[in-house]
């Protein structure tokens, strides 16, 4: 089994290779499981140490649409393909040509790449909750299903959503075996903050927890839709290994989330590490970035991901208590 993961360094993309590496064997599709044997990781960062060691990781730096143009990636032989690399929401507001070549250009190449080598491969494109979003003059739907339709208010969300209908239309011609899914907010990554305009929903708590001071842009009455990283990991492995018939139709799968509240956040940060941590937060209205978060849907629905045995988290405490565990380094406040 050959895997490429683009994005294969960052944050979710290491995530995810550790986990394949930690399995040992991927089924694609639903086909009989077969051992790991190769996952490349496409990316512009060097990956994680503990990633470069293992013999079975092959890292591929460098651009990615020069990559793809290049005939690099896809190898041949590649089953499975985990499409994460993308431009992130603030950074596309800010630079629409990045967007564009990050963002819809690569996911358009990559595809084309995949149909050359004539062996539809399984093809995971991470999607957006950002494909859904509250149109001037009307109210946000009352709950987003997976057959809601999709109106993108800013362009990280309009990419996202050309992604899913090219990743659809490869499908239906037969050139890949697609597999959209819609990743909520992730929360709590570690490391440091992104362009993301979403990003301070884990600066929010892993800031503080480090003893460190953390805007909160938006009011705190503003509703997200939230899943852990382990959760997310869990979406997109089971994305590609749902055989056709559990997959159902080619369009995009939303994932599982929470829906609390940036207070509700505040609130179960202060349950884990006292309220020295919350006196570190600045709550300091962004106007630009209150714009954008306010047309993303809060209350999300996820049947198709929950007839595939997929479920939210249970509450935004337990995924502060993970992040403590896992990141133990990071905390620098006495805990609870």
């Amino acid at each position: 089994m050959n895997i490429l993961i683009t994005g294969g360094s960052g944050f979710l993309g290491a995530r995810l290779a550790r986990t394949l590496l930690a399995a040992g064997q991927l089924s694609a599709a639903g086909a009989p499981p077969q051992p790991i044997t190769r996952i490349v990781l496409a990316d512009r960062a060097a990956p994680p140490d503990d990633l470069a060691r293992d013999a079975r990781v092959q890292f591929q730096g460098g651009d990615l649409n020069a990559q793809i143009a290049a005939g690099v990636l896809p190898a041949p032989g590649t089953d499975v393909v985990f499409h994460l690399a993308a431009a992130v929401s603030g950074e596309c507001e800010a630079d629409f040509d990045l967007g564009m070549r990050s963002n819809l250009a690569a996911t358009q190449g990559l595809l084309e790449a995949c149909r050359q080598l004539g062996t539809a491969p399984v093809f995971v494109f991470a999607s957006s909750l950002a494909v859904f979003g509250k149109l001037p003059g009307h109210g946000m739907p009352a709950l987003i299903e997976d057959y809601t339709l999709p109106t993108p208010q800013g362009s990280y969300g309009i990419q996202k959503f050309i992604g899913e209908q090219l990743v659809t239309d490869f499908a239906r011609k037969g050139f890949v075996r697609g597999r959209s899914v819609r990743l909520m907010t992730v929360s709590v990554r570690p490391g440091r903050p992104n362009g993301a305009a979403s990003s301070f929903l884990s600066g929010m708590v892993r800031e503080p927890l480090a003893g460190v001071r953390a805007p909160v842009p938006v009011p705190a009455e503003t509703v997200v839709a939230l899943s852990s990283p382990a959760r997310t990991v869990e979406g997109i492995v089971k994305a590609a290994e749902a055989p056709a018939e559990v997959w159902g139709p080619l369009t995009a799968v939303n994932l599982p989330a929470i829906r609390t509240t940036v207070g509700e956040m505040a609130a179960a940060l202060e349950r884990v590490a006292g309220p020295a941590a919350t006196a570190l937060l600045d709550w300091a209205p962004d106007a630009a970035i209150q714009r954008l978060v306010e047309t993303w849907p809060g209350n999300v629905a996820a049947a198709r991901a929950n007839a595939m045995g997929l479920q939210a988290d249970s509450d935004f405490e337990a995924i502060v208590r993970d992040y403590v565990r896992e990141n133990p380094q990071a905390v620098k406040l006495p805990l609870r």
